[in-house]
């Protein structure tokens, strides 16, 4: 079947980018992956969302953005794109059990995955007390003691971050040395709540009946086992866009994320738009995924207005 357009992605850059498509008439397809958005996964409850004095519930709003999605008009497919071909329009996909899709323009919504320790209690306490985002979740942290784990600019940012919030904040890295710039590592340095524990490795997430109470690690030097104790866990070693499916198929930068034209959501290939966290290494927001999303739409309409 062919499509005006085609969504891949059902987090909230792709869902708003099918409401405004489906608000202008283009019935969009939705391809929702079988991962959940990222977001849910690390923020249940959105203190920071504009509107809401008292927060909102995550998963709450993206299934009202799906219902508003369908209501207009797009359709929402389950299924992982094994295939994809944008040598050429219009653009085909092959979608997991149900054939070959085509499309005039095609919005990659699909997201990144921060990346985790893989310890024992870390998946069991992922968007409680193990975190991966610090202006996600910062304000829970008031007067609370805070374990970061890594040592490049990421885990920086959210040293300086959550000082506004945590009593006290460790600093765990694996490494002797931190990666992160010279700047930021100063700035982190210069503050008196900050302690430091380098050369240790993360065995477990320590938890107990209210939750995260600290984390194990082993000294690499002397393989002493060592408990740090603490009320939140963040994970600070990177996040990795979902772009497997696109190598090959579209310009990405050295990490992996696709690479737009600045101030739009167009990439090298016409037709062919980005938004959300696929494109985004810098902000990461929910917020900032919604505007993309909206961006995406109308770039999407305007390539299409000769023919539309």
């Amino acid at each position: 079947m062919e499509y005006k357009s085609i969504v891949i992605g059902a987090g909230f850059a792709g869902f708003t980018a099918a409401i405004y498509l489906a608000r202008a008439g283009l019935k969009p397809l939705v391809i929702k992956g079988l991962k959940p958005s990222h977001h849910l996964t690390t923020t249940e409850d959105i203190e920071y969302f504009p509107g809401f004095t008292y927060g909102t519930n995550g998963p709450a709003l993206l299934d009202n953005m799906f219902r508003q999605a369908e209501q207009y008009g797009a359709v929402v497919r389950m299924g992982e794109v094994m295939k994809l071909d944008l040598s050429k329009r219009p653009f085909s996909l092959l979608l997991e059990g149900q054939g070959e899709l085509v499309t005039e323009t095609l919005v990659i919504a699909s997201g990144a995955t921060p990346k985790l320790l893989d310890i024992p209690g870390e998946k069991d306490q992922l968007g409680l007390g193990v975190n991966t985002c610090a202006t996600c979740s910062g304000f829970f942290t008031t007067n609370k003691k805070v374990i970061i784990v890594g040592g490049g600019d990421s885990a920086m940012e959210e040293a300086l971050y959550l000082a506004h919030y945590a009593s006290e904040i460790v600093m765990v890295n694996r490494s002797d040395h931190n990666r992160a710039s010279i700047s930021l590592q100063e700035k982190v340095r210069g503050m008196e709540k900050v302690k430091w524990l380098m050369n240790r490795t993360p065995v477990e997430a320590m938890t107990g009946e209210k939750g995260v109470t600290g984390l194990k690690v082993i000294h690499n030097d002397t393989q002493e086992e060592e408990i740090i104790l603490g009320d939140y866990i963040f994970v600070a070693i990177g996040n990795k866009p979902n772009t497997e499916f696109l190598k090959g198929q579209l310009p990405l930068d050295d990490q992996g994320y696709v690479i737009v034209k600045p101030g739009t959501t167009e990439t090298e290939i016409p037709g062919v738009f980005a938004c959300g966290d696929v494109q985004d290494r810098r902000y990461r927001q929910i917020v900032n995924a919604i505007s993309s999303g909206c961006m995406s739409a109308i770039d999407c309409q305007r390539f299409l207005a000769p023919t539309h």
